[in-house]
């Protein structure tokens, strides 16, 4: 048990000079890849009206005391560290403050995050941004993987090294399949997602986590020097009227027999989130206190079988509980990113918790899946829930690609 790391809800929920807090949590809209309203934006675009937003959110701050900034991103061209220093420079982070990018696949968000909150916690600085960016419209499906690289790993004696590379819609299948998770089970889960974030987005409960972003806009592709200026105010994902009878009509997208399609799985997506962090003690140093909206309180990350990766926050999420202390009966809400619904209705069965308590916003299914933002993007949605629902702890999970899981425990304020 690491010493930073306080064990117990009663402990956790105390406050100490050495927690690592959050001061704000803020996204873009996530958008449809290549059909929304960020299918001419870029990345690091993204990145930058979120990183402008987090520091004119706590305008007493000095730039100049920004130590690091870390963000997940998946499929940026050349890993998105020069782009992403370009948008960090440009919104006005100093010179002074180092950056970098993190790919731990789907919970690089989650993972940048925590590699902050590590070296708050260890004292290698003081204050920080930990978020992710990504643009699938620009780079999903642009990567191909070397021929002789292929070929080795389509020959290796290892099944893991050879599933690796297996279609994550394959591993969704075989979730369902091993499982049980029948296509009924999906279909519900997937229409009950879109049906919460409909509910949540006419209500207004996403206000206060989205960013409003305003870019360039091509209507056609075919003359592409006509643009518009748009301003994307809300995800635009989310389908109000989907059932499960109308996703029961959709036919199987990765396996001709296969239960996952297209209604019920996550959105290819487009959007970026950030949250700034620092050590309670530095925050009532600066006289920031007030501005205090949360903590990080621990992450775990396991390994699974590449073959059927969804399953990580089954194993994720009893390995977080442990290491903090924590009961499943103590957590107010889970946001279980939603791969696939196979997986999540899965995760939610094995781990035992009522399915009223997760995602109540809805989930990737209906908000979109930006592979290197989505952790992050968790974050924002989870803390102003917790806020108006009066929960004090939170849990972010989420399954990864090549088979692994990553838990988050998290503390409102």
């Amino acid at each position: 048990m690491s010493g930073f790391i306080q064990k117990g809800a009663k402990n956790i929920l105390q406050k100490n000079p050495n927690d690592i807090v959050f001061l704000s949590a803020l996204r873009t809209p996530v958008t449809r890849a290549k059909k929304g309203g960020f299918k001419d934006a870029h990345d690091h675009e993204l990145l930058a009206h979120v990183l402008k937003a987090t520091l004119a959110a706590t305008p007493n701050l000095d730039p100049k005391l920004l130590d690091d900034v870390q963000i997940g991103t998946v499929l940026s061209e050349l890993g998105g560290s020069k782009a992403g220093r370009m948008a960090a420079c440009h919104v006005g982070v100093p010179e002074t403050t180092s950056f970098q990018t993190v790919n731990r696949a789907c919970s690089s968000g989650l993972a940048a995050i925590t590699g902050v909150a590590n070296s708050i916690a260890v004292g290698q600085i003081d204050v920080g941004i930990g978020g992710g960016m990504e643009s699938m419209t620009k780079n999903y499906g642009s990567r191909a993987i070397p021929t002789q690289l292929w070929e080795d790993l389509k020959n290796s004696p290892s099944r893991d090294a050879r599933d690796c590379i297996m279609s994550m819609g394959l591993t969704a299948e075989n979730v369902a399949e091993r499982y049980g998770v029948s296509r009924a089970e999906q279909d519900a889960f997937a229409a009950k997602s879109h049906q919460k974030a409909a509910k949540a987005q006419q209500e207004g409960l996403f206000d206060k986590e989205i960013v409003p972003v305003t870019t360039r806009w091509h209507p056609n592709p075919e003359v592409p020097e006509q643009t518009e200026e748009i301003t994307v105010t809300k995800d635009d994902g989310i389908r109000p009227t989907s059932t499960a009878e109308g996703l029961a009509k959709m036919k199987p997208a990765f396996k001709e027999t296969g239960t996952a399609t297209a209604g019920n799985s996550s959105q290819v997506s487009d959007g970026a989130a950030a949250a700034l962090m620092m050590r309670r003690s530095t925050a009532t140093q600066l006289g920031l206190e007030k501005n205090i909206i949360g903590k990080w309180a621990g992450t775990q990350v396991v390994g699974c079988r590449p073959d059927e990766m969804g399953i990580g926050p089954a194993i994720a999420i009893p390995k977080l509980l442990s290491y903090t202390g924590v009961s499943k009966e103590e957590i107010g809400i889970w946001e279980i990113n939603e791969a696939f619904a196979s997986q999540a209705v899965y995760c939610v069965r094995n781990l035992g918790i009522d399915e009223d308590k997760v995602n109540p916003k809805g989930g990737a299914i209906a908000l979109g899946h930006p592979l290197g933002a989505t952790g992050a993007r968790q974050l924002a949605t989870l803390l102003p829930e917790m806020e108006r629902q009066g929960q004090e702890l939170g849990v972010i999970s989420m399954c990864i690609g090549t088979g692994m899981g990553m838990a988050s425990l998290i503390v409102r304020e």
